[in-house]
């Protein structure tokens, strides 16, 4: 996962992931809008070489990429276009381009990879490219899994909850597992009363990685997030059995002087598309609660 780097001062960072299924099945669930949107963020695709990927990652943040290399099922590549620069901010990394790669291990089994391609003359980016591979092995390729071995093909139906805290790190994760019962031996997590139903299995987060761990060193996001931690991941991954099949993603994320709250929540089948209304009103009443904001005079 480390920045490698050619005499051109071209740059690249991947991560990569097994998961189960066949490269027609891995490619719809990474390479188109319904796909990306069961298990990522909601994302709308053009799926052809000269279209356009769009991932929303709330109100007002979309990324935009033009799809230059379309190969189905083995092959994508999409190039966004850094904004202009401005006076207070120190100048980008220019063009990123993101390749998607689906190679078939076995009947029943892929490696996915992706790569992060940039120019730059100096190591100024590095940590943040490295964190978001860090992101991609560490987190989403694990919904990625997920989704695969448990719900693909099905209907989702997915809400995407952000809250800000003007506490720590450590004192808003506190916060959050206040919510929760989690048994160490079994893993099983319940919401507690008063707070909204959600009842699964945490899934494992036990990084071993001399790789990966390294990353929590050099990229200043992933080490501002884990600072004061002791030890701590503040992240929560489970795969839910009540209120619907499915999965939820929780996780904390230090923004200036804030701390980002992100919970995810990806409900599969009929039963999913019958709650889900109701549950994301519940979940943003009980985060608007716990971390309220001022209202603007």
């Amino acid at each position: 996962m480390p920045v490698e780097k050619n005499e051109n001062n071209q740059r690249r960072v991947q991560a990569e992931v097994e998961v189960p299924g066949t490269p027609e099945e891995v490619w719809q669930a990474i390479a188109t809008g319904e796909g990306i949107s069961s298990w990522f963020v909601p994302t709308r695709s053009d799926e052809r070489a000269g279209g356009e990927v769009v991932n929303s990652f709330g109100p007002g943040m979309d990324s935009v990429a033009h799809i230059t290399h379309w190969d189905p099922p083995t092959r994508y590549t999409a190039e966004t276009a850094q904004e202009e620069p401005v006076a207070e901010a120190p100048e980008g990394p220019g063009t990123i381009a993101t390749e998607w790669i689906v190679e078939a291990r076995d009947e029943s089994t892929c490696v996915v990879r992706v790569v992060h391609r940039w120019f730059a003359d100096s190591d100024d980016w590095d940590g943040e490219f490295e964190g978001h591979a860090y992101g991609w092995a560490a987190s989403y390729f694990r919904m990625l899994r997920l989704y695969l071995e448990h719900f693909a093909g099905q209907t989702c139906s997915a809400f995407d909850l952000a809250a800000f805290s003007k506490t720590s790190p450590p004192q808003t994760w506190a916060t959050l597992v206040e919510a929760f019962t989690i048994d160490e031996f079994s893993r099983r997590v319940e919401s507690v009363p008063g707070v909204p139903e959600l009842s699964g299995v945490q899934q494992s987060k036990e990084i071993t990685d001399p790789t990966l761990l390294r990353v929590r060193e050099t990229s200043p996001l992933v080490k501002a997030t884990l600072e004061g931690m002791d030890g701590t991941v503040p992240e929560l991954l489970l795969r839910l059995e009540r209120p619907a099949p499915g999965f939820a993603h929780l996780f904390i994320m230090p923004m200036g002087e804030q701390t980002m709250v992100s919970f995810r929540v990806f409900l599969f089948g009929e039963k999913g598309a019958s709650i889900a209304s109701d549950l994301e009103s519940a979940w943003n009443d009980w985060l608007t609660a716990q971390f309220p904001q001022e209202q603007p005079h």
